[in-house]
């Protein structure tokens, strides 16, 4: 027997949970399908729960140097087990409860919630663990999984990612990142501040690549003086096992490096999970980045519909949680909306933070857009001086009339310093209006209207 839904929805992450929330407060009956844990990769292995180690492990960093304040602390060890289970806690107060209690919750909306993996065997219908669920209109929020080379011996030699690395059972002695994106930057200064020695090993002649690549490699010198070694321009080509733990090899130019590690995290970054859903048996057309979606979120075929990190080239949660509430609207309007995808923000939460909107000076090179650059270092606002943290800065990019083309902050909260830049760039306002805000002092924040005063 087939049951019978107005709106089937793959995936129970940031884009699936949001979309099924809005269907249900439409009085839709909605099938939701999880293959794994309620929240996606965000909630059980990606922000949430690195964020969380990210702040422990900054309070055990600024603890150990407070005797720049005036204070002596003294030794300030880890206790591991005890760091984990304030993890566990924050991320079940933040999903409502126990897993269970996660799960009634949405039961208690309305929901239909499945477990188990979801293939198509039609345009309308999905299985799921031999039960067959037809909807009227459909959602794929499948998600993306961690990209693993094929690098000779890393399998054999063995590996984590980021499901694994944020609830390791014990803390490595000496660590090797490969990749120096955002996932690898703030992994590689979590792990150093817990008193992993840490490598990275980045492919890019940069860290951090598609940054603003004055801000990036302003972060790579000030983790590089933390004491995390950077390989930069750097290839792996092969792990192995050693009697005392694990090697990884790579090369630079023509010369070939080695590290002994007694764990490698892989932070390559990541992959749609098409694999499973034989989209064939839907005819919904998709590449190798993903699925095919027009502007208003729909896949070729008009009642299949496509959220989040598998559809979308920004690989958000904010993304994805707005894309998902717009599918539920946009899936029964007459008249659906598009995404705007104008001046997406976001932020690599390293300490100092690198937060982006728009574009950088590179991309408006290569168009060959006339732009100007302002600024305002952190060493130059009152409020950073009284925290002690002047590192950074924040970077505008200005259009010829004034309008903003990109806003770029490395600094102690830069993802919250930069909520003014994305407020005026989503609403087209000049820089004018920001150079004329009045903003509390002291605080962080005047920095972006200290470096709009510029362009006056």
């Amino acid at each position: 027997m087939t049951a019978q839904y107005d709106f089937v929805i793959i995936g129970a992450g940031s884009a699936g949970s949001s979309a099924a929330f809005a269907a249900a407060e439409q009085g839709r009956r909605v099938a939701l399908i999880e293959r794994d844990k309620l929240g996606g990769t965000c909630h059980n292995y990606g922000c949430d729960p690195t964020k969380t180690l990210l702040h422990v492990g900054q309070l055990r960093y600024w603890a150990r140097h407070a005797d720049r304040y005036g204070l002596r602390v003294g030794s300030v060890d880890v206790d591991w087990d005890a760091v984990q289970a304030w993890v566990r806690k924050v991320l079940e107060e933040m999903q409502g409860g126990t897993d269970e209690q996660a799960r009634q919750s949405v039961r208690d909306k309305g929901i239909d919630v499945r477990f188990g993996e979801a293939h198509f065997v039609s345009a309308h219908e999905v299985e799921v663990d031999s039960e067959r669920l037809r909807g009227d209109q459909i959602v794929i929020a499948a998600g993306m999984q961690a990209v693993v080379p094929d690098i000779e011996g890393l399998r054999e030699t063995g590996f984590i990612t980021n499901v694994e690395a944020v609830s390791l059972p014990k803390l490595p002695r000496r660590l090797a990142v490969v990749g120096g994106g955002p996932l690898g930057s703030e992994f590689a200064q979590l792990f150093h501040r817990f008193g992993v020695e840490v490598i990275i090993v980045e492919q890019s002649d940069t860290l951090l690549s598609t940054e603003d690549s004055e801000l990036s490699d302003m972060l790579a010198d000030l983790l590089r003086n933390e004491g995390i070694r950077i390989e930069l321009g750097a290839e792996l080509t092969s792990g192995a096992r050693t009697e005392a733990g694990k090697r990884v090899t790579f090369k630079r130019g023509d010369e070939t490096l080695s590290a002994d590690v007694d764990e490698i995290l892989v932070a390559l970054g990541r992959r749609p999970n098409l694999a499973a859903l034989n989209l064939e048996a839907a005819g919904v057309k998709a590449t190798k980045k993903g699925i095919e979606v027009d502007e208003y979120l729909r896949t070729n075929v008009p009642h299949i519909w496509a959220a989040g990190d598998i559809a979308d080239q920004y690989p958000f949660t904010h993304v994805a949680e707005a894309q998902g509430e717009l599918v539920a609207q946009n899936a029964f309007a007459e008249q659906p909306r598009p995404f705007n995808s104008y001046a997406v923000p976001w932020a690599t939460y390293t300490d100092p933070e690198l937060a982006h909107v728009g574009r950088t000076e590179d991309e408006l090179r290569q168009d060959g857009v006339p732009y100007c650059v302002v600024r305002s270092p952190m060493k130059q606002n009152d409020r950073a001086m009284t925290m002690g943290r002047t590192d950074g800065l924040v970077k505008v990019l200005v259009a010829d009339d004034g309008q903003i083309l990109g806003g770029h902050v490395l600094a102690a909260q830069g993802g919250e310093i930069i909520a003014p830049l994305v407020v005026a760039m989503r609403n087209r306002l000049p820089v004018s209006a920001l150079a004329d805000t009045l903003l509390p002092y002291p605080t962080l924040a005047e920095s972006v209207r200290q470096a709009c005063q510029e362009h006056k």
